[in-house]
Formats: C-alpha cells, structure tokens, sequence
C-alpha cells in the first residue's frame, strides 16, 4: 500500500532559509515528510535537476473590483486565479472594496459570492476602507478581525477613497485594539490634483502625463506622512507598492528608529519606466498605474530594497483592464485627458517569472531571497505562516517546480489573465514555473491548465506577528 498521495523526486527544495536535494512526501494536501527514499506513492514527480519552491502567495491583487462608470476590471475570479497559477503562484490576496455607505461585511459576502467556486487557487481577502463610519469602525470591523479579516488597506489618493488625516488615524486606532494590519496606498491626493489641473490646462493630457502628474515627491511626502500617523498611534503599517529610493528611504529611516514599518515593491518598478508611457496615440494607457513606474535609478533602488530588506514583500498589484475594449483603457473620456484613464495593469502571472528571471537568473537576489519576498514573507506578515511559504512537514503542498534554464519569450498567451495584453510583452525569461501544486494537487503542468476551478479555497488568516505582538502586549496591560 502506497505511503503517500504523491512524491517529488529528485528536486533542490529552497525554502526562505535553507535548500537541500530531497524527496517531499505529501498526503491529505499536505507535506508529511522530507528525506531520502521515502518509499512508495500512487503518484511520483520527478523534479531531477529543478527547483522545489513554495507556491507563491500574491498578497497586493486587484479582482472583479467595482472601478467606476463606464468600466469592467478584466478579471473574474475564475480568469485571475487561472492566470496565478499558471505564473506558479497558490494563493492570491485580492481586495474587497467597500463602497460608501456599504456595510463591510456585506461587502464580503458579495466578493465570497463571486469567487466561490470559481478559482483555481487559494484566495485571502484583505479589506479597503473607504468610508470608515463609526458603525464600520465600533463593530463592523472588531468582529470581521475576529473572523479572519486581519488586514485592511487605506488610500491617500483618488476621489472616493481618499481618507484625510483623522479618519486615517481613526482606522489606525481601530487596528491598535483589534491587532490587524494597516496596509497604506501612499500619494499626497491634493499635490496630484494640483499638477493634475496645471497640466491639463496647458494641454497636456496624453497618457505620459499621468505619470508627470505623480512625480516622486507626492509618494515620498504621503509614505513619510503615513509613517508618522502610525508612529503617533504607535501601531505597525504596510506601505505598499514603493516605486523609489526616496520613499524607500522613509521606510528605512524609520525602520531605522524602531519603528515597525514594512515596504512592499512590485514588478513595474523593477523593469518599466516611465518612458513606457510614452507610446504612440494611447498605448501609453497600456502602462497607467500608481505610482507610476520610474527611471532606471529607481529601478536598481527597488532591487537594493528587496536585498537590505527595506521591502518585506515583492507583488503584482495585479490590477488589469482590457486595452481593446470601450470599458478599459479606451474608455471614450480617456482620450479627453490621462485622469480618465483606467489606472493599473495586469501581472499576476507574470510577477514570479520575471523576478526570478531578472533577480535569481543574472544574480540580483538568490533564490532564498526569492522565495522569503514572494511566499514565506507574504505568508509570515499576513497570518498564514507555517501552513503557507514554506515546504516544511505540516505545511500545505502548495508547491512550484521550477526549470531554472528554460528560456521563454513572454507574451499574453502564456499567462491568459482576462485583459488583452501584457505590459511585459515581449520579455525574454530565463527560468520558468513548469508544475503548480495547489494543497496537493496538480493544477497547471508544462504550461497548461489541467486542473477544475473550484478547487480553491478562502483562507482566514491569524493576525499578522507585527500587529499581534502589541495587541497581545496592550490585552495583557
């Protein structure tokens, strides 16, 4: 009789701290043992000469999100999902956004509606507070904490969302006494509106211009700003989405003071520029997204980070719209000015075969670093650690083999999200994820979709470590 479901033979498995060249035994969705010989399996994979990483986890990704009149997000769950796993990630952290007046909790519900069943992947779902009520803030909130919702993300831009400086240091209060974790979209709204106005009137409205509109100071400003609203409530805070140096630098100096301040940087910073904005009539909107991607200075300052540390977290901000299509980046009104531009891009699927391409492959980062910023870390920060991140026995057998010479082109077929393209088009990978495992079973192998949606799961999560230290600490008090 078979000692395991399934076997992987032969592989180098790399956790965040250590690698090693054995076997991995898994049973019931999880990893049971690690060694040699360890005997016999209704199934054997045979990794010899590849790479045994954790399953990625995704935490910054944008899915079937309401984004105004007149425009539809690409993705669906079941498209989203299909797309992480083929880019050999296993659990993506989408957002459920409350609208205003919108109960919180209702808002759950119809985000569980519209993915239940429907993915590929394992799903976690932080939340965004855009209209922090004292109902959402004395009760709505405390009780969801209490169910597994430990994250929430508060925007410093865009009309709707934006919270000014109390109600920003209203939701940080809550998070003190709950223990979530406050995650920060860090732009200076007012700055942006300011040059959004000036460079209009001059006629300035080509989709170039958005990212002249969010220059590197209304980041830096609203991340440094950020920082200290969380300083005086002293409770922990996720920047997300950090594009350069002077930014990071604002994480550093704090981290630097003590404070516990965590970054999070994502694939456009790594390889796009603002230059990619600037493309004939409006394939600039290809490119939109915020922050701005922005020189190759900030560039190589976004690598640095992810080596020293400064950035705990690599994400997509999967955030895509079709380019094609009336309701996404040609919306009608885009075309009168850059600010009616659908903002984000996709990338998904693309995140870990790029990083490992251009970090592990020509020797920014090595792959330990490459599995703490896209698994173990994602997994530690947001409560899903050991079960997620890792290749440990007990853990799930989320698991990517990957062949770290197979030379791919990238193009949108490979990576099928729900848009039309894919702003990486083009792009010469080395290194690729040939086999995705989600709990145990098979669902993407040499390239293809072989699994059913629905085998997906919603995950609640612990209270993040950094936020729970103090919660635990003021309970006991």
């Amino acid at each position: 009789m078979a000692s395991y479901d399934t076997i992987i033979r032969g592989g180098t498995v790399i956790t965040a701290a250590d690698r090693i060249i054995c076997d991995v035994g898994i049973r019931d969705g999880r990893v049971v043992a690690l060694g040699e010989s360890l005997g016999e399996a209704r199934q054997v994979i045979d990794a010899t000469g590849k790479l045994v990483l954790p399953g990625g986890i995704d935490a910054h990704v944008h899915i079937a999100q309401p984004s105004g009149e007149g425009i539809v997000m690409a993705d669906d769950f079941e498209s989203g999902t299909r797309s992480a796993a083929l880019g050999g990630t296993t659990t993506i952290m989408p957002f459920a956004l409350q609208e205003k007046g919108c109960s919180m909790r209702e808002t759950l519900k119809a985000y569980h509606a519209k993915a239940d069943g429907e993915c590929h992947v394992d799903v976690s779902f932080h939340m965004i507070i855009s209209d922090p009520s004292e109902q959402l803030l004395g009760q709505e909130l405390p009780a969801l904490v209490e169910d597994g919702y430990t994250s929430f993300k508060i925007f410093m831009t865009y009309e709707g969302l934006a919270l000014n400086d109390r109600q920003i240091l209203d939701v940080m209060s809550v998070a003190r006494e709950t223990g979530a974790l406050v995650m920060v979209h860090a732009e200076n709204y007012d700055a942006i509106r300011f040059m959004t106005e000036q460079l209009e009137r001059g006629g300035r409205i080509a989709p170039k211009y958005h990212a002249t509109s969010r220059p590197i100071a209304v980041e830096r400003e609203a991340t440094h700003r950020a920082i200290s609203l969380a300083e005086l409530v002293d409770v922990p805070v996720m920047i997300v989405h950090v594009s350069n140096r002077e930014a990071m630098e604002q994480i550093r100096w704090a981290k630097d003071k003590g404070l516990t301040v965590l970054g999070e940087t994502c694939t456009q910073y790594l390889v796009l520029t603002e230059k990619d904005l600037d493309g004939l009539g409006m394939e600039g909107a290809k490119y939109v997204c915020s922050p701005p991607p922005r020189d190759t200075a900030s560039q190589e300052a976004c690598w640095e980070g992810l080596r020293n540390g400064a950035f705990t977290i690599f994400s997509s901000d999967h955030c895509p719209f079709r380019y094609d299509d009336p309701q996404g980046k040609l919306v009608p009104k885009g075309k009168t000015s850059f600010r009616w531009v659908p903002n984000g891009i996709p990338g998904v699927g693309a995140r870990l075969p790029i990083l490992f391409s251009e970090g592990v492959s020509k020797g920014r980062i090595d792959l330990e670093t490459f599995v703490a910023v896209t698994a173990a870390n994602p997994a530690k920060t947001y409560g899903l650690y050991p079960r997620k991140g890792t290749i440990a026995v007990g853990a799930d057998a989320d698991i990517a083999i990957w062949d770290p010479g197979k030379r791919v082109t990238l193009t949108h077929d490979l990576i099928q999200d729900g848009a039309d393209y894919t702003p990486y088009e083009g792009r010469e990978i080395i290194g690729w994820p040939v086999l995705t495992m989600v709990r145990g079973r098979v669902v993407v192998e040499d390239g293809a979709l072989i699994g059913r949606k629905g085998h997906g799961i919603h995950l609640s999560r612990a209270r993040s470590p950094y936020a729970k230290r103090g919660f635990e600490g003021r309970a006991q008090s």
